[in-house]
């Protein structure tokens, strides 16, 4: 029966979970039937080096669901095979931050408790990526293959990877991405058209500044379709403007913007401003990508642009439960501070 029981290292599905995903596949493939006895709670913990009180917190789980019961003395035993055939999602993000932490928690809210997710984290790096996608311990058959698709590198040869994935069963988040095929859905950000709509709702207030700055790290992941959004904007606007690679060596200049991208480059950029007395609107004007509730108090609030990854969640979530495949442009929104 141990056999039954898939632990995979690589993802970020806790092993409790994990072990309550394997069982419950495991009735409902009609492999483990009622009445059949599961390992003890010591088997396991041995055979898989975990803690004794993650197996507990999984019998737990499969005892609340009613799938399971505990014989005083003699062990847990499978309590029923009607299990609800559920959804199987393998869900993976380029990283972990807290805006991704609002679409997880936004698509789990949304598909409801019925379903059983592998979440997966490979850090921006292709050949995490490639592991985890060609991965021995996941289950059969997934019914959705979930993928927000931002990399430092080798992109062209994750696109290879996940046009290996049956299309119908795909949807693409966040990013889109070239030479995908077939029909497949897609919740994405259009970043080059965001920014530019962004920048021109914002023209009135960036027109009394010299000079608009992005900062655009070297070894980020984000799009350069940001870059060409802004330089669109600029140019037309008639405006002088300049990419930044490193805000950190970069000399600040009274009468200019700078548009932050990365949390930590918003964080170098308040230190110099700080260093030099430079105040947000009398001297320099602010602006930072994706909203936290910091940034509300920050420097009596910074003017941030936004997608709503609220929303990106729920539509990801939707299109799944629906059954569709269209792709999807999310809400993108910008609010006004004292930054700018």
């Amino acid at each position: 029966m141990l056999h039954f029981i898939k632990l995979d290292n690589l993802s970020s599905t806790p092993k409790y979970q994990q072990i309550y995903n394997s069982i419950t596949q495991g009735i409902e493939d009609g492999n483990i039937e009622a009445g059949a006895r599961l390992p003890s709670i010591p088997e396991i913990c041995s055979n898989y080096d975990i803690a004794k009180k993650t197996v507990e917190k999984a019998y737990r789980l499969l005892k609340e669901k009613e799938i399971i019961k505990a014989v005083h003395g003699k062990g847990h035993y499978v309590k029923t095979s009607q299990v609800k055939q559920r959804r199987r999602i393998f869900l993976i993000f380029n990283k972990l931050s807290r805006h991704k932490k609002i679409i997880y928690d936004s698509f789990v809210k949304e598909l409801g408790e019925d379903v059983a997710i592998d979440f997966y984290v490979y850090h921006n790096e292709f050949a995490l990526f490639k592991e985890m996608i060609i991965n021995p311990n996941h289950p059969v058959v997934y019914s959705n293959y979930v993928i927000i698709p931002h990399f430092l590198s080798s992109a062209y040869k994750a696109r290879e990877i996940i046009n290996e994935l049956p299309n119908h069963k795909l949807l693409i988040l966040d990013k889109w991405v070239k030479g995908i095929e077939g029909k497949y859905a897609a919740v994405y950000q259009n970043f080059e058209e965001n920014i530019y709509d962004a920048l021109h709702q914002l023209r009135s207030k960036i027109s009394k500044y010299d000079k608009v700055n992005l900062i655009f790290p070297y070894d980020t992941y984000q799009p350069r379709d940001i870059i060409w959004g802004f330089q669109r904007f600029c140019v037309d606007a008639g405006i002088a403007h300049e990419v930044i690679s490193d805000i950190e060596t970069h000399e600040l200049a009274r009468r200019e913007v700078y548009i932050t991208l990365m949390e930590e480059d918003l964080v170098h950029l308040i230190k110099k401003t700080k260093l030099l007395d430079f105040k947000p609107i009398r001297d320099i004007g602010i602006i930072s990508y994706n909203e936290n509730p910091i940034k509300e108090i920050l420097l009596d609030g910074i003017t941030v642009i936004s997608t709503d990854f609220e929303e990106m969640g729920r539509l990801a979530a939707r299109q799944i439960i629906d059954g569709t495949a269209n792709h999807v442009e999310n809400p993108f929104r910008v609010i006004e501070r004292n930054s700018l």
